[in-house]
């Protein structure tokens, strides 16, 4: 029998995914932080060649999966990329065949929270 983690409280889920060219070399850096700011996980992975959409959705499902690792209940999702938050909030139709699975899985793996919350983080 496993046993689940103590509840860590809301927890912020950043995330970030890009290629070299698109596609090209990829990677994801995924830091998970409780609201005090102690950092919780990090991610940081290589993809391989893939585009900067795919590497942003793998970033997210990586990020929401460590997260309920930690025994996140609630969390609030942060990218730099205002088309993934817009898609993941329903806002934008995920128009890209190969971005559908991605999106779906992203999806069902938000459900899992009891509250989730998506914020769009300017670059700057």
């Amino acid at each position: 029998m496993r046993a689940l983690p103590a509840d860590p409280g809301h927890l912020i889920v950043s995330c970030d995914g890009a290629s070299r060219g698109n596609p090209g070399p990829a990677g994801i850096g995924v830091q998970i932080t409780d609201e005090r700011g102690a950092v919780l996980g990090e991610i940081a992975q290589g993809l391989g060649e893939t585009t900067n959409n795919v590497a942003e959705y793998t970033a997210v499902l990586e990020g929401l999966s460590l997260a309920s690792e930690l025994g996140a209940r609630t969390v609030t999702l942060r990218s730099d990329s205002q088309l993934l938050i817009n898609q993941l909030m329903g806002r934008y139709r995920v128009k890209a065949p190969h971005l559908q699975p991605l999106h779906r899985r992203a999806r069902s793996v938000a459900a899992g929270f009891e509250r989730i919350s998506f914020e769009h983080v300017p670059r700057e």
